[in-house]
């Protein structure tokens, strides 16, 4: 273990490699609960997802430890599953809904894109491509989306609506600001009540630095429900087993033809894209923390390794049932624990294989902790925004329109795609007018015809 692990190399041991599994588990298992209340609305079945979101979790999870000696752990992505989420259902007031095998397949393909993106490094140039204050903006942005999804499943956010004329159902309507508006929801709603209960609990927790405080707070927020008889206890055991449901499982439910029928070409660009950023901070974020980078030809040797393996996840992740599997940023709770080598990876994968035993327990869970839960992983995403350079307009523009537009119009791509136009045209003319050198790659002037090209042909709906 010792010759394959190489502890003494990395100044770990056996034993802290272990604990820092754990540790790394306990941040990130709250998926196991957030994930199948997302995905559910899409007419997945519940044990469907979750055993999904575990099997993947594991899998590739492992197989980061095993091939790429690699202290990263791998789940379905928050903020890429809420956008397959509001995909699927948002369509269904469409002319050409997209079902949730069509879905599916668009990020099965986008895995594919992204191996070859990986094989061929283009990956790396695209990411060179876009400064680095839009890259900030898009996580601050997904933050911000997944706060939204938090707040309105919770009902801590509602919407009023006062019209002055017939509203169409099940179609995008306009309507003026004095006929909406956006407001806090009842404290009659016992559910609004136990999530501010939820987000004061882990709140506390994390300003205590509890390890896996997210989830200690989602499993307090529980046991809380149960005692005021806001769960069904005996209800939930009854209808959840112990033994895993495999036959429920969506393993390979693609739908091709209905794909390139609908010609959702935009979704399959947003999860490659979307991926392929958060990717990439994840993994030399948290090689940069283990110290893998001092020495840069070694490290960028293993981070191109872990790209492969993420890659491959992504579209794993599709073939099993679940929404776009990425590594996690909680990965660094485990890094910091002492974590250097894969067997911190193998420990949390194994772990959440694990977990597959424990669908009652999980399913016990109130959208009450695991909203909560949203609010907060939102309020770690938006510490990226110290890093956008508020104080020059070509950077602060496009960075404000892609974190404003994306939970404003519920819309990951849209934000992305403002954010990289109105880049490219200010600083094509900040250039042009001697007002600064800004580099504009030509990727991003492909990329920003192909978006220009997108919203003439197919509209914003």
């Amino acid at each position: 273990m010792e010759r394959f692990f190489k502890f003494k190399e990395h100044g770990t041991n056996f034993r802290t490699e272990i604990m820092a599994g754990l540790t790394t588990f306990m941040t990130m298992a709250y998926i196991l609960a957030v994930n199948p209340i997302i995905l559910t609305p899409t007419g997945l079945d519940w044990t469907a997802v979750f055993l999904a979101t575990a099997i993947a979790a594991g899998i590739f999870t492992i197989a980061m430890g095993l091939f790429v000696n690699f202290p990263v752990a791998l789940a379905p992505g928050m903020g890429l599953n809420a956008y397959f989420a509001s995909t699927v259902i948002a369509s269904q007031a469409t002319d050409k809904p997209i079902s949730v095998a069509m879905g599916l397949t668009a990020v099965f393909i986008s895995g594919i894109i992204f191996i070859i993106l990986t094989l061929t490094q283009i990956r790396q140039m695209l990411i060179t491509a876009v400064p680095d204050s839009l890259k900030h903006a898009i996580t601050v942005g997904i933050g911000l989306f997944i706060t939204i999804v938090g707040l309105k499943g919770s009902g801590l956010m509602t919407v009023a609506v006062t019209a002055f004329g017939d509203i169409k159902a099940n179609a995008y309507t306009d309507v003026s600001g004095s006929e909406t508006v956006i407001h806090i929801g009842s404290f009659a709603n016992e559910t609004v009540i136990m999530t501010v209960v939820a987000l004061f609990i882990i709140g506390i927790l994390m300003v205590m630095r509890v390890p896996g405080a997210i989830l200690w707070g989602i499993l307090g927020t529980t046991v809380l429900s149960i005692i005021l008889g806001q769960v069904d206890f005996k209800k939930t055991f009854t209808n959840q087993t112990w033994v895993p449901d495999f036959s429920t499982m969506n393993i390979g439910h693609f739908d091709f033809p209905g794909v390139f029928e609908v010609g959702i070409v935009t979704v399959v660009l947003t999860f490659t894209f979307v991926e392929l950023f958060d990717t990439f901070g994840t993994l030399v974020g948290t090689a940069n923390r283990a110290g893998f980078m001092k020495d840069p030809v070694e490290g960028k040797k293993r981070v191109g390794k872990a790209m492969f393996v993420d890659a491959v996840a992504v579209s794993g992740g599709a073939l099993l049932g679940t929404s776009t599997v990425t590594a996690f940023v909680e990965s660094s709770a485990g890094v910091a624990q002492g974590g250097r080598t894969g067997l911190t990876s193998i420990t949390t994968g194994v772990c959440f294989l694990l977990a597959i035993f424990l669908s009652p327990v999980v399913a016990l869970v109130p959208a009450a902790a695991t909203n909560a839960a949203l609010i907060i992983v939102g309020v770690l995403m938006l510490q990226s925004v110290k890093e956008i350079d508020f104080s020059d307009m070509v950077y602060a523009i496009p960075s404000f329109l892609t974190l404003a537009l994306m939970p404003f119009t519920y819309s990951i791509a849209n934000g992305i795609s403002f954010g990289i136009v109105s880049y490219v045209v200010l600083a094509t003319v900040a250039n042009v007018s001697n007002k600064g050198k800004y580099k504009v790659h030509w990727l991003m002037w492909i990329l920003a015809i192909l978006i220009i090209g997108r919203y003439v042909i197919m509209g914003t709906e």
